[in-house]
């Protein structure tokens, strides 16, 4: 049967964006060479007119000239067709490329949105709005019962303001004046009231040895300023 009928061939499968557009730049490159080379001939020919004389030669030259700017022209022409064929094959592989982005964006968006939908059913505004209603009552009670355990037993409600003001002052003024007398407390510091000794202008005591209290009798005189009469023993 396959002799009569034969072998159905596989198809190739057709070339890609990028296949065809590489398979074009490579015609592009070979067209280039050859007008390159072309160029090189007509520079040539154009040393050789300069040089001839006008005459059967110089037309000749003229003329292979002529013949191989042709080939140029002709050259230019399929360039530039081929880059006008690489140009549209580039947009359409842009326009590809975009439509394939676009697919995977709206991909994504609804696998986002289905998930999206299932989380947003476990989640209700209402209970939210109770959690949140719950949790400013804790934080009310919670700071109710730190300022409880907070109080100090051992201060009255009845205390005025303005006499603990008045005592932090002298306090501080007492603590100026020990400031004043170089670190020494008030209580430490020499009495300035007026000495009462000087007042009555008595003798200061004698500075020097001390004399002994016999000698010192011995010249003391009595009311009158003489000396005192000498005491006779008694024997008896």
């Amino acid at each position: 049967m396959k002799k009569v009928f034969g072998v159905k061939k596989d198809k190739t499968p057709p070339p890609s964006l990028n296949e065809a557009s590489d398979r074009i730049n490579k015609r592009g490159e070979s067209v280039d060479e050859k007008i390159k080379r072309l160029d090189g001939e007509l520079a040539k020919y154009k040393e050789q007119i300069k040089r001839t004389r006008p005459g059967p030669a110089q037309e000749a030259v003229k003329a292979r000239a002529m013949r191989v700017l042709k080939q140029k022209r002709m050259y230019e022409g399929q360039r530039d067709m081929l880059y006008n064929q690489t140009f549209n094959l580039d947009q359409v592989a842009f326009a590809s490329e975009g439509i394939k982005d676009a697919q995977q964006t709206m991909s994504a968006l609804k696998s986002a949105n289905k998930e999206l939908k299932g989380m947003m059913k476990t989640v209700k505004i209402q209970e939210i709005d109770n959690l949140q209603d719950d949790m400013i009552d804790l934080m009310e009670v919670s700071n109710e019962i730190q300022e409880s355990l907070g109080r100090n037993y051992n201060v009255p409600d009845d205390i005025d303001e303005e006499d603990l003001m008045g005592e932090l002052d002298a306090l501080e003024l007492d603590m100026g004046l020990e400031t004043e007398g170089e670190g020494v407390p008030s209580y430490l510091q020499p009495d300035n009231e007026p000495d009462y000794i000087d007042e009555l202008n008595l003798p200061s005591a004698p500075s020097g040895h001390a004399i002994p209290a016999r000698k010192v009798n011995s010249h003391i005189d009595d009311e009158l300023g003489l000396p005192p009469v000498p005491r006779a023993s008694l024997r008896g």
